[in-house]
């Protein structure tokens, strides 16, 4: 299987994607909600349209796993992995703080990531075993060794409210350990931002696989390590994930486990 073929279609998708959602920035006239504050707008389900248009002329027999359309049967070796709007509330809000994130999974194992910043222009790609790039050029974690030299992000699940304590908890713990914490809305450009050094460690929970498939794998070719709150390999519909440059992956093991809620 050519990887780079594959990777080089997905790139193509996202930025076909990403054209709707940079014409649709500012012009929004339809949000829906498909939870209290999870949104849907005709952004998202364009920028999805484009996307599937582009991957299914060069692979019609390939299944895909979409946010907006849901699993689509194909050949189950073969999986596109797609969030055409990752930051749906920023993008609804004029904030340029969104991407589009597609990876492709062969016989289960995500092998190929792309997530692009279409106002930005930023473009993060990885194959499996070939290193991660931004833009072309190869990317790699930082080397901060503690937590307290460490900036650090995170996204609250959207149904916080139902588990508000534990939430607010480990943030707390994070917040005074470290140097800073992060929320900025994309939990792809989270990850990505991990893989080129611009944080140390990102951690989330009751994410989806289209929000941390291409991301993860990014990460982890740029020599993060990815795992859930355990200290368990993560897994794409795994429900916690933490992604640190290695070093102080340990510490924020341990205040993420811990039971102290006091803030």
């Amino acid at each position: 299987m050519d990887l780079e073929y594959i990777k080089r279609i997905g790139t193509a998708a996202a930025y076909n994607g990403g054209r709707v959602l940079h014409s649709c920035l500012g012009n929004i006239s339809d949000i829906r909600k498909k939870g209290d504050i999870d949104l849907v707008t005709e952004a998202d389900t364009g920028s999805e349209k484009e996307i599937l248009a582009t991957l299914l002329t060069r692979f019609p027999d390939h299944a895909i796993l979409a946010e907006e359309s849901g699993l689509s049967p194909g050949d189950a070796d073969c999986q596109w992995i797609i969030d055409p709007l990752d930051g749906t509330t920023n993008f609804a809000h004029g904030l340029p703080q969104f991407s589009v994130s597609i990876a492709f999974a062969h016989r289960g194992r995500v092998v190929v990531g792309v997530v692009l910043n279409p106002v930005s222009g930023e473009l993060f790609t990885a194959v499996s075993g070939k290193g991660a790039h931004l833009n072309g050029r190869p990317i790699r974690v930082s080397q901060t060794e503690t937590v307290s030299e460490g900036l650090l992000v995170t996204g609250f699940p959207y149904n916080f409210k139902e588990i508000f304590s534990e939430v607010i908890g480990r943030f707390a713990r994070c917040l005074k350990a470290s140097r800073g914490v992060r929320r900025l809305g994309s939990a792809a450009l989270d990850l990505c931002f991990v893989a080129c050094g611009r944080f140390d460690g990102f951690w989330e929970q009751n994410l989806k696989p289209w929000d941390t498939a291409a991301g993860m794998l990014i990460a982890k070719e740029a020599g993060a390590r990815v795992t859930d709150f355990s200290d368990m390999p993560f897994t794409a519909d795994g429900p916690e994930i933490l992604a640190s440059n290695g070093k102080l992956h340990e510490e924020m093991l341990s205040l993420l486990k811990s039971e102290d809620t006091t803030v």
